[in-house]
């Protein structure tokens, strides 16, 4: 009986154990999967099949609530880009603490889901979770990305309010980020100073900040500066030395680049990849060709960003044989261009002014397709304006619109400023229409383009009504008063300087250059005078443009004297300056002052040589003077300078022959003439004609200069008196018979009183 019942408890004990081994085994491989889950760094990597698996693993052993569980399936699922995934994890918690909510933000943001990131803060803050030093950041730079000034601005005062900025620098850092991007470069120093520790990324977000709202120079002085307060945790990294590359590039600021090449150097990171294209930059946008060329050479795996750089700095200078020489070496190097690298050989062309190889090169580009690149159409379009090709630029610009390209400012302008130049008003319009709905016109440089539009297309109502709904800045001013002056409203020019100056605007050289030009064209000395005290009270520096349009005017305003000494305090002249007086001379028929002038010109060390229009204003001023043998003597000096006279010169020679009384010389001259005489040169002889009652050459001249230009009335009307002085009363008829043949009419006298 004893024997019976043992082995019936023997066995019940028996599976009773064998099953406890079972579930501790059991037990034993889940939390090792479980532990290797959580400890595992490469979690991101898995497969998900793999994340699925495990993730049910964690749901049948009653794990699903466990917030370091739930945290690393959240970010599993993200690094996956499964958010719905991560999301769903998140939603099923019971309990969710600041951890867990800073888990599902930074999936979301980690993801480039910035709204849904800022989305999940702000049920955080409803559902009475707390922020802490690691959530501020995030949300703040989703903030920065989206452009959302205002909800980063409550999270501001949010943390403040909870004091989370006291001992923490990524905080602070983010909102210097934050405000840089949204253009509050302004706000983001203010935070910066606030900052009451700063390490690295605060400094180099502000930097950034400063390059990134064109504030270069301000972002050399931070650099400066951290440089020299900062401590060792403070020391400018590669990103902080690549923003600095950039203000210098963006400043051309060469020698400021190559003491922050030195500092690299010392720091040791300049054999970094980032630096090393930084420095390329840098000395591709200086212009530096020898520099560029050296820190190419140093690039060891070069792609196609530092390709782009040194064909870029070849591309400035004009140097198209050398863009191409390079961008065939990229191509042997198995390096494909994109449309940067196209844009660039297309610049090499506009700044190289080949006009002919500009047009080849663009049949090339629509040949290889290259023109279905945004980019290369706006560099195609603004090659077509440097050129002065204004009808292709705007054709090109209607192309790009057909084709559903948007246009960058920089075409946008140039497409405006051909149509001024043809004076196309219409489609100025329709250009004017595109920039209103594509909210253009918030940027100040189009608008300025559109004010200088409509001024050159005499529409001066319209330029005015734009500069009021501007914010202007200096550009703006000029814009306006270049419309006035080029309608003829020269008094409205002159008082638009007295506004600026009640307003605090200070003006520039080219405001200075277009006030000069009004009072020059109504004789206004009292004007030309006050522009010209107001330089000497502000210690404006005569620039070279300023002098020379100083001088203009006063003699221009009858006051030689004055002219003549602003002319000679100038210390630097060029050969306008040079021009200029020796025309203020001839103007007031002073030919031997002109010809002094001349000469002490020849005489400065300065090597500065007559053009031709420098002979141009001596032969002129010798022509008001008639000084007819200094003027042949200076008409064969030309071929000293290796200069060739061209009609004008002739048309002088001419005119002082005539006035002479050398008539014969005059036509001998004429018709020694490398190129067909016009009308106007003809016409000079046949007044000379008149002048000396010499009609059988005036008759002679007379029917040259009406075969030169037939529809000249006053050709017909001194032939016509010619025959009446010679009582040839039929040949009177004739001409006026000829006249109206040929529909010539008599232009009405008229007058000025």
């Amino acid at each position: 009986m004893l024997a019976s019942k043992f082995p019936k408890l023997h066995r019940r004990r028996l599976r009773s154990y064998c099953s406890s081994i079972a579930a501790d085994s059991e037990a034993s491989y889940l939390n090792k999967h479980i532990d290797s889950f959580l400890s595992n760094n490469n979690g991101f990597e898995e497969s998900r099949t793999t994340l699925l698996s495990t993730h049910a693993y964690i749901i049948t052993t009653g794990h699903a609530h466990n917030r370091f569980l739930a945290s690393k399936l959240i970010a599993s699922y993200a690094a996956l880009n499964q958010l719905d995934s991560a999301t769903q994890v998140f939603d099923f918690l019971a309990v969710k603490d600041t951890f867990l909510w800073n888990s599902i933000i930074k999936a979301h943001f980690s993801n480039g889901n910035y709204a849904q990131a800022v989305d999940f803060f702000s049920k955080m803050w409803v559902f009475g979770a707390l922020p802490n030093q690691f959530t501020i950041p995030m949300v703040v730079s989703a903030c920065a990305e989206l452009g959302s000034v205002c909800i980063g601005m409550k999270v501001h005062c949010l943390v403040s309010k909870l004091n989370l900025f006291h001992g923490n620098s990524a905080v602070g850092a983010s909102f210097v980020y934050m405000y840089s991007k949204c253009g509050g470069v302004e706000d983001a120093c203010h935070v910066f100073d606030e900052m009451p520790v700063r390490d690295v990324v605060a400094w180099t977000a502000l930097v950034i900040g400063y390059v990134q709202n064109g504030e270069s120079e301000q972002a050399l002085q931070c650099l400066c500066k951290m440089h020299r307060v900062g401590g060792y945790g403070e020391r400018p990294n590669s990103r902080t030395l690549e923003g600095g590359f950039q203000a210098c590039g963006d400043l051309g600021a060469l020698v400021e680049g190559r003491c922050l090449h030195g500092l690299a150097l010392k720091f040791g990171t300049v054999s970094l990849r980032i630096v090393q294209s930084a420095i390329l930059s840098m000395y591709s946008k200086c212009g530096s060709i020898e520099d560029s060329r050296v820190s190419f050479s140093e690039v060891v795996n070069k792609d196609l960003l530092s390709w782009t750089s040194v064909i870029g700095v070849y591309s400035r200078l004009g140097c198209v044989y050398e863009c191409f020489r390079m961008f065939s070496r990229m191509l042997d190097n198995g390096i494909y261009p994109d449309g940067m690298v196209i844009s660039c050989l297309i610049s090499g062309f506009a700044n190289s002014s080949k006009v002919s190889a500009g047009k080849t090169f663009h049949g090339f580009i629509v040949r290889r397709k290259y023109d279905l690149d945004r980019l290369v159409c706006n560099s195609l379009l603004s090659m077509y304006f440097k050129f002065g090709l204004d009808t292709n630029c705007i054709k090109l610009f209607r192309e790009m619109q057909h084709r559903g390209f948007e246009s960058n400012s920089n075409s946008i302008i140039s497409a405006i400023s051909s149509c001024a130049r043809l004076r196309a008003i219409r489609f100025g319009r329709s250009i004017h229409c595109h920039v209103v709905r594509n909210l253009m016109f918030q940027n100040v440089s189009v608008a300025n383009s559109l004010i200088n539009m409509y001024g050159k297309c005499r529409s001066l109502t319209v330029a005015q009504r734009l500069f009021y709904y501007t914010k202007p800045d200096i550009a703006t001013w000029n814009s306006l008063i270049s419309s006035y002056n080029d309608n003829g409203e020269y008094l409205d020019a002159l008082n638009l300087f007295d506004k600026m100056i009640s307003q605090g605007v200070k003006p520039n050289t080219a405001t200075l250059l277009s006030l000069l030009s009004a009072c020059t064209h109504i004789a206004s000395l009292e004007n030309g005078r006050k522009i010209h005290n107001y330089i000497i009270e502000e210690g404006i520096k005569y620039e070279v443009s300023v002098a020379t349009s100083l001088v203009d005017m006063y003699a221009k305003c009858g006051q030689i004297d004055t002219a003549k000494e602003i002319f000679d305090s100038t210390e630097e002249k060029d050969v306008i300056s040079w021009n200029v007086m020796i025309s203020c001379y001839g103007m007031h028929g002073d030919g031997k002052s002109a010809i002094q002038i001349f000469e002490k010109m020849e005489r400065c060390n300065e090597r500065i040589f007559p053009n031709e229009l420098t002979f141009l204003a001596l032969l002129s001023a010798c022509a008001h003077a008639g000084l007819v043998n200094e003027a042949e003597s200076l008409f064969e000096r030309m071929k000293e300078y290796s200069l060739v006279p061209t009609l004008k010169h002739y048309a002088c020679m001419v005119d002082l022959y005539g006035k002479s009384g050398g008539l014969d010389k005059a036509e001998a001259l004429i018709l020694s003439m490398p190129f067909v005489p016009d009308g106007g040169i003809w016409g000079s002889l046949l007044t000379a004609c008149k002048m000396h009652n010499n009609a059988e050459m005036g008759l002679k001249i007379a029917k040259r200069a009406i075969e030169a230009d037939p529809e000249n009335d006053g050709y017909y009307i001194l032939m016509s008196d010619f025959y009446s002085c010679m009582e040839m009363w039929d040949d009177v008829e004739k001409v006026r018979k000829m006249m109206k043949v040929r529909g010539v009419k008599k232009t009405a006298g008229w007058s000025s009183v």
